[in-house]
């Protein structure tokens, strides 16, 4: 299940319509443990940091390791090794990632793509 999701008025909501309008559908505890009776996983961007190559939203990512139920991906403003060790860190090894723009066979110059490939064979 794919939840994008923006920080609003202190916590973390679901948004819709290309990113654009914010839900009461928060991203806690239990709203993810009810969404996990009907799926395996989660993929969950940052909007607010998504594309940027800006860092990643350490905030969400802390959230994310603390409330997780299920196998979950973070995804937005990955720029660095730094931001991948992060991830790994605050998110107490239980999410993994995604990496977009960042990678260089995108034009991105923060992270290779073959290195990438290697650390995960």
């Amino acid at each position: 299940l794919d939840l994008s999701c923006g920080k609003r008025n202190g916590r973390y909501v679901v948004m819709t319509d290309r990113w654009q309008r914010a839900t009461d559908f928060a991203i806690d505890a239990d709203h993810l443990e009810f969404l996990a009776e009907s799926c395996s996983e989660f993929l969950i961007h940052a909007t607010d940091v998504e594309g940027k190559q800006q860092g990643v939203d350490s905030e969400l990512i802390a959230l994310l390791g603390d409330i997780v139920p299920i196998p979950t991906t973070y995804a937005g403003g990955v720029r660095s090794q730094a931001d991948i060790d992060a991830i790994a860190q605050l998110g107490q090894g239980k999410l993994d990632f995604t990496v977009g723009s960042a990678l260089d066979i995108f034009g991105g110059t923060g992270l290779c793509y073959e290195n990438m490939v290697a650390r995960n064979d």
